[in-house]
C-alpha cells in the first residue's frame, strides 16, 4: 500500500508537500505480491518514470515481462566492479520473436545473472 501511494501522488509541482520525489529506488517491488499486482505496479513504475527517476532492482522475470528492453539496465559484475548497460531491443529482436523478455534473462542472453 505505501508503493502504491507513493507512485500515486501527483506530479504536479506547485504541490510542494505531496509531489513525487525526485528519485524513487526500490528493491524486488514484486516479492509477496499476487501476480495481478505485478500488472499494477509495473503499470505505476512506468507512468511515473515519465516525471522522476525510477531504478528498481528485481530478479523477477515475470516483473521484466512488464517493461521494454529499453527500459532495462543490465549489471555484470567484472572482477571487483560493476558494469552497467542497457539493452539494444535490435540485438534482441530474433529473441524476443520467440520468448518474453523475461525468458530472455532467464536464458543468460542478456547477463544479470549469478556469477
Amino acid at each position: 500500500m505505501c508503493l502504491i501511494t507513493l507512485l500515486m501522488l501527483p506530479e504536479d509541482e506547485s504541490l510542494e508537500l505531496r509531489r513525487l520525489p525526485e528519485l524513487i529506488v526500490v528493491d524486488e517491488p514484486e516479492l509477496g505480491l499476487h501476480p495481478y499486482a505485478l500488472n499494477i505496479i509495473a503499470g505505476l513504475f512506468k507512468k511515473v518514470s515519465h516525471h522522476t527517476q525510477v531504478i528498481i532492482s528485481t530478479q523477477s522475470s515475470s516483473f521484466i515481462d512488464h517493461f521494454a528492453p529499453e527500459d532495462v539496465v543490465v549489471v555484470n559484475r567484472k572482477g571487483r566492479e560493476s558494469e552497467f548497460s542497457r539493452l539494444d531491443p535490435a540485438k534482441l529482436e530474433a529473441w524476443l520473436d520467440e520468448y518474453s523478455l523475461g525468458e530472455v534473462w532467464e536464458k543468460n542472453v542478456i547477463g544479470g545473472g549469478p556469477h
